[in-house]
């Protein structure tokens, strides 16, 4: 199984520790790419102009400035840098030690600086969008999907099913095989109706994620299997639930991948 998510916009720095090795990162063949891109971040930082070409406000002036120093500044796992809801919901350091080894091989976070990286490299701090647009990059959606999509193919030929926990930006940055994906939306019912959520979307993801590295590989092989287990997951039926949900299962259809869609209750 392969399990993606997106970055978080918020980032905890790391106090100490060795910079970052690029070539120690998920898919090391991309540290050429990784470089330049950490250059033009660190020489955009460095002007005026800098929070307009990143697109953040005054109130991120000190993020922006730590681009400055990329290759320096102190790395940590990128679990331990990633923060936001869907990170608290997920939980790492609470994990079992074996949901613990199957994150490290089955989670890929999406990154507009790294392209994509496992759970446990080592990353420093950074403030970038995957929204930005860099001088000479353009769109990172775009300039990354060439560069990603032959390392990443041979990592989901290599995998059972795919779950997408990601959103817009990083999703455009590669494109999963539709027959073994399931994109994960979030909806809670609301006066007897579906309705679109954004806070209990990224929490949701990051609790299903979670369920999928605490189940027995055995039940997980194929997308059915996948909807059957985290039905199971969310029911009163399960006795350990922490929670409720329904899902409801969208199969694959010609180059459009499944999608979970995960019911919410009204009282969620």
């Amino acid at each position: 199984m392969l399990i993606l998510l997106p970055p978080s916009e918020g980032k905890s720095a790391p106090a100490s520790g060795t910079p970052i090795d690029l070539d120690s990162l998920l898919l090391p063949q991309l540290s050429g790419e990784r470089h330049t891109l950490m250059g033009t971040l660190e020489s955009v930082s460095g002007t005026p102009g800098a929070l307009k070409v990143l697109g953040v406000g005054a109130s991120l002036a000190a993020e922006v400035e730590a681009n400055l120093h990329l290759t320096t500044n102190p790395a940590a796992p990128a679990h331990q840098v990633y923060t936001g809801v869907l990170y608290d919901a997920l939980d790492y350091a609470s994990l079992s030690s074996t949901a613990k080894r199957r994150a490290r091989s089955s989670v890929v976070i999406f990154s507009a600086l790294f392209g994509a990286t496992g759970v446990a490299d080592r990353i420093p701090a950074y403030r970038l969008s995957t929204s930005a647009k860099l001088p000479a990059i353009g769109g990172l959606g775009a300039w990354w999907r060439p560069r990603l999509t032959p390392g990443l193919n041979l990592l989901a030929s290599r995998s059972g099913v795919i779950v997408d926990c990601r959103s817009g930006g990083y999703a455009a940055q590669w494109k999963a095989p539709a027959p073994k994906t399931l994109a994960v939306d979030v909806f809670q019912m609301r006066d007897g109706e579906m309705k679109v959520v954004s806070h209990w979307a990224k929490h949701t993801r990051g609790r299903v994620a979670r369920a999928l590295l605490h189940a027995d590989a055995r039940r997980v092989r194929t997308p059915n299997a996948v909807v059957e287990y985290l039905n199971w997951v969310g029911s009163a039926e399960n006795p350990d639930a922490e929670d409720r949900w329904s899902i409801n299962h969208v199969p694959s259809q010609g180059s459009r991948p499944g999608v979970l869609r995960v019911v919410l209750p009204e009282e969620a």
